[in-house]
């Protein structure tokens, strides 16, 4: 059976479509829907189940949209028609309704109820059909207007970019490159659990975006939202950037934090509630946040940081003589070298390297490892005082760090197989990435503008 003339005739005005799969199965406002669960905390899988669509395609929206909400308006303009209007259109048509009719019931203009019926009809039957879903899709499918994506268009801006957000490894003080752990090839998917990840220089979206602005400042094309860093569908970047990203995670879901357990060796003269004001508000650089990032086999690594500069300092607690072999003793020495002592020495030897005027506090959470605080006090002059029970957020800028580093020593992985220079190289790493907190500079930058300041002011310095 051939076309007839009035098939003929609405293809030729609207132009030779090939199929682009199958009708949507849900329309803006259910996108929009959607995404106002998803504000409310839903999961995308309870979200689609609220709306009315498949976990898959809840999924989907979300994966594709980089966890961003797309901002979509609630209803389309009224200078085009809803999907009501269509069903509308389809019921009086089916009643051999006229166009004029179809346009006096629903206050639109001729011309417009003609073009629909034209335009959205389906084609694949003998005689022309109007179908209200079909018309909807073919609405919507036109009314995307792709663009070429911002990196796409700009090479500069895409090559800064890709550099920042992987780059090259790690680079020592000296400057040669640390390689880090061998890790798998990326499979597609997000970061691997409890396994090594690439070593890089992965700056965030956030900070790639905000310091475009200090290092182009006169340069417009040289802006992109972080935003459209995460969502990566336009394929202007390698998928395989992922993994670059700090947290590992192409989608952005929120992160549970751990809590500490009591210990019973604080006194109340080391209770953070001692703490200086000056501490507190962190307008004076000189009060440091301390832990230990666990890995697998008791082995550990220490951080201090100091919290006005958010500068970092990585302590290496290398396994005993003996770990592994000698059984272990009770109340003797910690072999797995993340014990009282070994801490102690190593924040004594870490710390004294800088000047006595960044030497002022320590704050530490309950962990035993700082037992030995009264000593480290005498031997390096910093006060310690410790965390209450429960409450890492006194400790804030220790933990979001700690998090930081967990992209170089994730869990479930030995630590104990850096030595100090590759834990200076990911320090310096962490160092020279650019904090909005800081105004986009770097913690070695507000460091070295502090020294400065002390050596006008007669201090020597560390030089």
């Amino acid at each position: 059976m051939g076309v007839g003339n009035r098939q003929r005739a609405a293809r030729e005005y609207r132009g030779q479509i090939p199929s682009p799969g199958r009708p949507s199965v849900a329309w803006r406002e259910d996108r929009v829907r959607f995404w106002q669960a998803i504000a409310r905390g839903l999961s995308s899988v309870d979200a689609a189940a609220a709306i009315g669509v498949s976990p898959a395609v809840g999924s989907r929206w979300f994966r594709h949209a980089g966890g961003v909400n797309p901002c979509l308006a609630p209803t389309v303009s009224g200078r085009y028609l809803s999907f009501a209007e269509r069903e509308e259109i389809a019921l009086l048509r089916a009643r051999d309704f006229g166009v004029r009719a179809i346009a006096l019931r629903l206050g639109r203009s001729p011309s417009t109820i003609s073009r629909e019926l034209r335009r959205n009809a389906s084609t694949r039957t003998y005689h022309l059909e109007y179908r209200a879903s079909l018309a909807q899709w073919h609405a919507e499918r036109r009314a995307q207007r792709p663009k070429t994506a911002k990196l796409v268009a700009n090479r500069l801006l895409h090559d800064y970019v890709q550099e920042r957000l992987a780059g090259t490894l790690v680079q020592a003080v000296d400057g040669t490159t640390i390689e880090g752990p061998q890790v798998p090839p990326w499979k597609g998917r997000n970061k691997p659990r409890r396994q090594d990840r690439l070593w890089a220089t992965a700056w965030s979206p956030e900070q790639i975006s905000q310091r475009l602005q200090v290092d182009f400042p006169d340069d417009e094309s040289m802006r992109i939202s972080p935003e459209a860093l995460y969502v990566q569908g336009r394929g202007a970047l390698k998928r395989e950037l992922v993994a670059c990203l700090r947290t590992g995670r192409s989608l952005r879901v929120p992160r549970e934090r751990s809590r500490q357990s009591i210990r019973g060796h604080v006194t109340a003269d080391v209770l953070i509630s001692e703490r200086p004001a000056e501490a507190e508000d962190r307008a004076v650089p000189g009060h440091w946040e301390g832990d230990l990032i666990i890995g697998t086999g008791r082995s550990a690594i220490g951080t201090l940081v100091e919290r006005s500069t958010r500068f970092t300092m990585l302590l290496h607690l290398p396994r005993m003589e003996g770990f592994g072999t000698e059984p272990r003793t009770k109340n003797g020495p910690a072999l797995a070298g993340r014990g009282a002592a070994a801490v102690k020495d190593a924040i004594t030897a870490t710390i004294t390297t800088l000047p006595e005027q960044l030497r002022k506090s320590l704050t530490w959470d309950r962990g035993t490892e700082l037992a030995q605080h009264a000593q480290l006090r005498i031997d390096t002059g910093l006060q310690v005082y410790f965390a209450d029970p429960h409450s890492p957020w006194q400790r804030g800028t220790n933990e979001s760090t700690n998090g930081l580093l967990r992209q170089y020593f994730p869990k479930g992985t030995d630590l104990s197989r850096w030595d100090v220079e590759e834990l200076q190289a990911v320090a310096a790493t962490l160092n020279n990435r650019p904090r909005k907190t800081l105004g986009w500079k770097t913690p070695a930058e507000a460091l070295n503008k502090h020294l400065l300041s002390l050596q006008v002011a007669g201090v020597a310095t560390t030089d």
